[in-house]
């Protein structure tokens, strides 16, 4: 089996701009190509394109407008979760000895149909999934005791860490006090404690470790990769204080790197909500249940970055297609010592969490210098 390296990278800034799918996917694109002089169109085999949006081929729309033939041009979707999908599957493209060269695309308008699944009655009224953040966040609340003012923490410290990502959607640091006075959405939720939808693209360039050196001086190696779902209705879960296809992707992801949680130096997670992120923490491994409220006071406290350096869902925004692609660039900047304000010093392990639909699937890489 081929080893796999990430080898470029181009985003575009998130925002609340009404821009056509197919502009945020071409400047993401165009970026990559702009900083890899060495890469050419026709050294493309596969083209994935990961989006909830409505629009079809957009995969061969995008190789055409790019100026590529690939061998391969296909779009994945998984909701919030598409982006790290895309890059298993473009992973297994190379891993097998399909092709050499793979660019992945996310992409998503602020105004995404993908945000709703309509089948799915019990996920609510509401257009943003709300509904079931207030449930987890309620579970989690009575089990562990969770307050208010540690889930305005989470909202804090990510907001601040977005301070220093050009591309994030967010530009502003909160106080926790301003935080815990923000609208109120529902009992156990406000508005501080949500990601914002947002229209944006990232993109990411793989390839296989025989040309891996002609794209990157320092390539970063995916090493492990887990991957769980458990259902499409959230109402399935057993437990809403955790969630268990992070922790069965977490396994997979850990056992195929030969890795633990102690090896992790930087760590994207998926906090669609503050309590994913306390959540995450908890069934990645990093600290016990219940203790990763005041694992990321701590974080906060000391200004230490490990979690969500650029912002995370909340701080950096949230475009489903793209969100995952852009936590493996932050990851593969960490790991390349080039995340600048952000940087964690002497990273070399780093892992990413991306799921989907409240949390009914899951995916987790762990990725190396």
């Amino acid at each position: 089996m081929n080893n796999v390296a990430i080898t470029g990278y181009g985003n575009t800034k998130f925002s609340q701009e009404e821009i056509p799918i197919e502009s945020l996917m071409l400047e993401a694109t165009k970026s990559l190509f702009d900083q890899n002089s060495n890469l050419n169109q026709k050294d493309i085999d596969a083209v994935l394109v990961t989006t909830n949006d409505n629009s079809k081929y957009l995969a061969s729309i995008l190789s055409e407008i790019a100026g590529i033939q690939p061998n391969a041009a296909h779009t994945v979707e998984s909701l919030c979760n598409s982006g790290t999908n895309g890059i298993v599957s473009a992973y297994s493209y190379i891993a097998s000895g399909l092709g050499d060269i793979a660019l992945v695309v996310g992409a998503e308008r602020r105004n995404s149909p993908g945000q709703i699944l309509e089948w799915d009655k019990s996920r609510g009224e509401y257009k943003h999934p709300i509904f079931w953040g207030s449930i987890f966040t309620k579970s989690h609340k009575r089990k562990f005791g969770t307050t208010e003012e540690e889930l305005a923490i989470v909202s804090a410290k990510n907001h601040k860490n977005a301070r220093d990502n050009p591309f994030a959607y967010s530009d502003k640091v909160y106080s926790i006090d301003e935080l815990m006075n923000s609208k109120i959405l529902t009992e156990d939720l406000r508005v501080s404690d949500c990601s914002r939808p947002c229209s944006g693209a990232s993109a990411v360039l793989l390839t296989s470790e025989k040309v891996a050196s002609k794209f990157s001086e320092t390539p970063v190696w995916i090493k492990g990769i887990g991957q769980k779902t458990l259902s499409a209705g959230f109402t399935k879960s057993q437990d809403f204080s955790s969630m268990a296809s992070t922790i069965e992707a977490s396994k997979i992801a850990f056992e195929m790197a030969k890795m633990n949680a102690r090896d992790v130096d930087v760590a994207e997670i998926h906090d669609a909500f503050t309590v994913c992120e306390l959540m995450a923490i908890e069934d990645l491994g990093f600290v016990e249940k219940g203790k990763g409220a005041q694992f990321v006071k701590t974080l906060y406290e000391t200004e230490d970055r490990k979690i969500n350096p650029r912002g995370g869902l909340i701080g950096a925004g949230h475009p489903l297609g793209a969100t995952g692609i852009a936590q493996v660039i932050e990851t593969t900047l960490q790991l390349q010592g080039k995340a600048e304000k952000r940087q964690i010093e002497n990273a070399r392990i780093g892992l990413i969490h991306n799921m989907s639909a409240a949390a009914t699937s899951s995916t987790v890489l762990l990725l190396e210098s």
